[in-house]
C-alpha cells in the first residue's frame, strides 16, 4: 500500500542537483537486515541480528527485523517510489545468510533469484545498483564457530564475495565491500550493543584484525571476476574535538580520533596500523604475528564511501579503561541535535569530508550514507519533518563547498528511502525519506522526500 498525499506547497529551493554537475550520483539506501523481512522464508538462514533480537533488553520496545519493512515482497513498489523522488542510484546489501544459510557450503537458490529479480529490477526502472557486500547481517551458524574473531572468516568471506562476484558481476559494476567496520566490530564485539553482543579486547582485536583483512581481499575477489568493476567500502567518520583546550582533552580527542577515523582506512592505504600515542594497538601486533603483513591488508580501491553522521566531542577520563576518553554529550551542551541526541553539524561534515580528500591514495568520495532521525509529525494525511530538510540543506551546502574546493567527491546517497528496523534502536528511529506506517506497511513520502524530489529535478 503506498499513500500519496499532496506535497506541501514550498517555495523553490536555491540549492538544486545542478550545482553538483550532470555526472554526479544521487542515491537512497538501505540494507537487508534493516527492510527485507521474509526473516526464516525462502531458505534464509537465520542472521546474528535476528538472533539478537530475541534477547531480552537489546533492542527497543523489544522490536525484531522478523517483517521490518517488507521489502522482500514490495521491492516493485519500493523501488518504484525511488525512482519517482528522482533517485538514479539504488544502493542496498545481500543479506549473506538468504543466499548461503549457513555461511558456506549449501547454496540457497531461492536467495540467488530474489537479487537477480531486484538488480533486473533496478536496471528496468534506469537505477544504478550499488551492491553492499556486507551490512552486518552474518550468518548465525558461521557465529557459533566464532563470527567475525575466528580465523577462518577470511575464508568464509571469500566464499561469499566470490559467489557474489560469479552471480551478479554481469550486471552489477558497483561494490562496497564492508559497511562501517568500526562500527561492527566496536558495538558488535567489544562494547556489545549490536549483535552479535560479544564485549572485551578478546573479541574485539581479532574481529578488527579479521574486518582488515576481508575488507581488502573482498577487494581482490571484485577485481578478479567482474570486468569493469568499480570497487569501494565504506566507512564511519566522525571529527573528534576537545572539550578543553587542555592538554589532557586533547590528548583524549587523539587517542579516539584513532579508532573513529584512521583504524580501517589507513591499513586500506598500505600504510599500517596507527600506533603512536596509543598503547592499546601495540597489543595488535601482540595478539597476532599477521598484523605486521600489512600488504594483505591493502587494496587499491576506486572509491571510498564517507558515512558521518556526526561529531564528537570528549574530555579526558582516566575512569575509562585505555582509551582515557568520554563524551561530552550534545544534549548537555546545548548544541542542535537529531532525535537521537545526535549533534547536527554541517561545517563539521565539510571538515571531515576535505581531511579524507586529502589521504594520498584516496581517488574518490561518494557520501555513501547521510541522513538523520527526527520526531516526524503526521498531519492530515502528509508527513511533516521540516527539520530534516533543512538537515539536508544544511549538509548538501557543506559537501559543495569541500567540493568546490577541490575534494573529489562524485555522490551522495540519502540514508535512508524508507523508516526502517534501526538496529538497536528498533523502529522507533526513523531516518526515511518515506515514512512506513509498521503495522500496515503503508508507505507515506514524507516532506522531505518530496524537498529531494524538487532539489534533484531543479524545482
Amino acid at each position: 500500500m503506498i499513500n500519496h498525499p499532496h506535497p506541501p506547497d514550498t517555495p523553490p529551493q536555491r540549492l538544486t542537483a545542478s550545482l553538483f554537475g550532470p555526472d554526479f550520483l544521487w542515491g537512497t539506501v538501505l540494507a537487508a537486515a534493516q527492510n527485507e523481512g521474509a526473516w526464516n522464508s525462502y531458505g534464509k538462514g537465520a542472521s546474528i541480528w535476528d538472533n539478537f533480537a530475541r534477547r531480552q533488553g537489546k533492542i527497543k520496545g523489544a522490536d525484531k527485523p522478523t517483517v521490518a519493512c517488507d521489502f522482500y515482497h514490495r521491492y516493485k513498489d519500493d523501488l518504484l517510489l525511488a525512482k519517482a523522488l528522482g533517485f538514479k542510484v539504488f544502493r542496498f546489501s545481500i543479506s549473506w545468510p538468504r543466499i548461503l544459510p549457513e555461511g558456506t557450503g549449501r547454496v540457497n537458490k531461492e536467495g540467488i533469484a530474489f537479487y537477480h529479480r531486484l538488480i533486473d529490477e533496478c536496471l528496468k526502472l534506469g537505477l544504478v545498483p550499488y551492491v553492499t557486500l556486507y551490512h552486518w547481517d552474518l550468518p548465525a551458524a558461521l557465529e557459533k564457530e566464532g563470527g567475525w574473531t575466528s580465523h577462518l572468516m577470511i575464508r568464509w568471506f571469500s566464499r561469499y564475495v566470490t559467489l557474489c562476484a560469479e552471480e551478479y558481476g554481469g550486471k552489477v559494476k558497483d561494490w562496497i565491500v564492508l559497511n562501517e567496520p568500526f562500527g561492527f566490530t566496536t558495538l558488535g564485539y567489544m562494547l556489545g550493543r549490536h549483535a552479535p553482543g560479544k564485549t572485551g579486547l578478546s573479541n574485539w582485536l581479532p574481529a578488527i584484525h579479521n574486518a582488515a583483512l576481508a575488507q581488502a581481499e573482498g577487494g581482490r575477489i571484485l577485481r578478479k571476476i567482474v570486468a569493469g568493476a568499480h570497487i569501494g567500502t565504506s566507512f564511519s567518520c566522525s571529527e573528534v574535538m576537545p572539550h578543553t583546550d587542555s592538554p589532557e582533552d586533547q590528548q583524549a580527542a587523539k587517542r579516539l580520533d584513532i579508532l573513529l577515523n584512521r583504524l580501517f582506512i589507513e591499513p586500506t592505504l598500505g600504510n599500517g596500523f596507527p600506533r603512536e600515542d596509543f598503547r592499546l594497538l601495540e597489543k595488535l601486533e601482540l595478539h597476532n604475528k599477521s598484523w605486521k603483513y600489512t600488504e594483505r591488508m591493502q587494496f587499491d580501491f576506486d572509491f571510498i564511501g564517507i558515512q558521518n553522521y556526526f561529531p564528537v566531542v570528549v574530555r579526558y577520563n582516566p575512569l575509562i579503561p585505555i582509551v582515557q576518553a568520554s563524551e561530552v554529550k550534545a544534549r548537555n551542551r546545548k548544541v542542535p541535535c537529531t532525535a537521537m541526541g545526535w549533534e547536527i553539524n554541517a561545517d563539521s561534515f565539510y571538515r571531515i569530508l576535505k581531511r579524507f580528500s586529502l589521504y594520498e591514495g584516496v581517488k574518490e568520495i561518494i557520501v555513501t550514507e547521510g541522513g538523520a532521525a527526527f520526531k516526524d509529525e503526521r498531519v492530515n494525511g502528509a508527513v511533516s519533518d521540516p527539520q530534516r530538510i533543512d538537515y539536508f540543506r544544511d549538509y548538501l551546502l557543506a559537501m559543495l563547498r569541500a567540493r568546490d574546493e577541490g575534494a573529489n567527491i562524485t555522490g551522495y546517497f540519502a540514508w535512508t528511502l524508507m523508516d526502517n528496523f534501526e538496529w538497536a534502536e528498533g523502529y522507533k528511529a526513523r531516518f526515511g525519506l518515506i515514512y512506513v506506517d509498521f503495522k500496515t506497511q503503508l508507505r507515506t513520502i514524507k516532506d522531505s522526500g518530496y524537498w529531494f524530489r524538487d532539489f534533484l529535478s531543479g524545482h
